[in-house]
């Protein structure tokens, strides 16, 4: 990612969308999605709960988040989460019987 990329604005124009109605608007260039994709799809955002966390993020990663929504916070959760869940090898029980996540490779 560069800077340029995410500081590019966008030509929609935004008032005449929000005034055209379902009929107005021009789908043909997209594909219909048949009921194989609604059956595949899963919605990939993390359940609200959670802990409270402090941490530092480097600017450029904030801002491009930032940029991209309202709910940021979330966004940025639901990538932990496909990171973790792309990551993860195996679950091991502690001898104190917590569940750990562990891994062949040094973090």
């Amino acid at each position: 990612m560069n800077d340029k990329s995410s500081q590019k604005q966008s030509r929609t124009d935004w008032d005449a969308l929000r005034t055209m109605t379902d009929e107005e608007i021009n789908y043909s260039d997209i594909p219909p999605l048949g009921d194989s994709f609604f059956e595949r799809a899963r919605l990939r955002l993390p359940e609200e709960q959670g802990i409270v966390v402090t941490m530092r993020v480097d600017p450029d990663v904030f801002a491009w988040f930032n940029a991209q929504t309202d709910n940021w916070e979330q966004r940025m959760r639901a990538a932990l989460r496909i990171y973790v869940e792309a990551h993860r090898e195996q679950r091991v029980e502690t001898d104190r019987g917590e569940l750990v996540y562990a891994s062949h490779r040094a973090m």
